[in-house]
């Protein structure tokens, strides 16, 4: 639907279908664009735009609390009151029934769609509510159990963690709460065109030809066709789907798009999506741990990773993600168990094991943002090497 508003009203995730008045009254050459960006949206305010026609059926509405910005009605005291903050280990509890739902839903959500059902979005808009709501809880307790996946399980669970991760990222860097669920379902729907490929190459445990790379590079144009036709999601959700293998150096497909010719969306869309792949076990590797991947990463930002965004997406899970294997400096190990809000290099631990005597030790929980503290994390650690083979029974039932 069209509707025409004073850029007033206007708000990041709208689709812009017209810009009012005469094209000499303005700077901007195209009058049809997503508008994804507050710099955007500060571009239209700059270059004299007073009113604008939005598409509704292509991005946000107008929101409901029109005088939001006024002093008589702040966000702040809106009716819907956040859910109280939950400790690690009540959530984990919760997220775990999550996941469970999630793995099974978006199962046959891909089942039905491989066999030529319709796309219907009912139950993953309640998905991405619920998964939501418990990052509202708790912002680690449900990114670092979808981590936890069998290769088996990946097709399903890594669309259900890109989701959590960007809506993570997303309440990372401000943006709005519908404009954070439409990512939650570009998160979800962003590998549907794997439907498209046959499974022998999808599960190949060995290296992939390059015949086969070429077939699997088509899942995102297979995807956005999907969704097009379903005429269920947004713009966003679609770019996306077929933008999140784009690459900031121009390395990426199906388009080799370049730094800005890739919108903010799809930059996200590429963090989360090789944050999840890299940390998950596949048929043909292993997965990383979580510190090690976030430092890998960092490397990459010298030309595929969009350098701001990643920084953020850091701030949003941690130099040492929740669930990471760490050496003290007492020669001590311990199992990450909380971020620091403010210090990204001191989260809480819990010490389990003297790597001095090679015994475990009475489990300690550690602060080390604490001055009182003498201690700090050295190194990050692979449990395979000590033989932990089920760290998160540490971190998910912590007191």
């Amino acid at each position: 639907m069209l509707k025409r508003i004073a850029l007033q009203e206007a708000r990041v995730g709208m689709f812009v279908h017209e810009l009012c008045g005469s094209w000499l009254e303005h700077s901007f050459w195209k009058t049809r664009f997503l508008l994804d960006s507050p710099e955007l949206l500060q571009r239209l305010c700059d270059g004299g735009v007073q009113e604008i026609i939005i598409d509704t059926d292509k991005g946000l509405d107008v929101a409901i609390e029109t005088v939001e910005d006024t002093p008589a009605a702040p966000p702040a005291k809106e009716t819907v009151t956040p859910p109280p903050p939950l400790s690690l280990a009540d959530e984990s509890e919760r997220a775990m029934r999550i996941k469970a739902r999630a793995k099974e839903a978006i199962a046959h959500l891909f089942d039905d769609v491989r066999m030529g059902k319709t796309i219907e979005t009912a139950e993953a808009q309640a998905l991405v509510e619920d998964i939501a709501a418990s990052i509202s809880r708790h912002p680690h307790a449900f990114i670092s159990l979808v981590r936890l996946k069998s290769a088996d399980d990946y097709t399903w669970l890594h669309s259900v963690a890109v989701c959590a991760l960007m809506m993570a990222l997303a309440r990372q860097l401000h943006l709005e709460p519908e404009l954070v669920h439409q990512l939650g379902i570009a998160g979800l729907f962003h590998d549907l065109g794997k439907v498209g490929i046959p499974l022998s190459i999808l599960n190949k445990p060995g290296k992939l030809t390059d015949e086969e790379f070429d077939i699997i590079k088509k899942h995102p144009a297979i995807g956005t066709k999907l969704l097009k036709e379903s005429r269920q999601v947004t713009n966003l959700v679609l770019d996306v789907c077929l933008h999140h293998h784009e690459r900031i150096d121009g390395t990426g497909y199906p388009k080799g798009l370049r730094g800005e010719q890739i919108t903010l969306y799809a930059r996200m869309g590429a963090i989360c999506d090789i944050y999840d792949a890299i940390t998950s076990d596949r048929a043909y590797k292993k997965g990383w741990q979580p510190a090690e991947a976030i430092r890998k990463m960092a490397e990459w930002c010298n030309g595929h990773l969009d350098k701001s965004l990643f920084q953020a997406f850091v701030k949003t899970i941690g130099i040492y993600p929740t669930g990471s294997l760490v050496r003290l400096a007492s020669g001590r190990l311990a199992v990450v168990i909380e971020q620091h809000p403010q210090s990204l290099l001191t989260p809480k631990v819990m010490v389990f094991f003297s790597t001095g005597s090679n015994i475990p030790i009475a489990r300690e929980t550690l602060d080390l943002s604490r001055t009182l503290v003498n201690d700090k994390i050295i190194s990050r650690e692979n449990p395979e090497t000590w033989g932990f083979k089920r760290l998160e029974d540490l971190w998910m039932n912590h007191s």
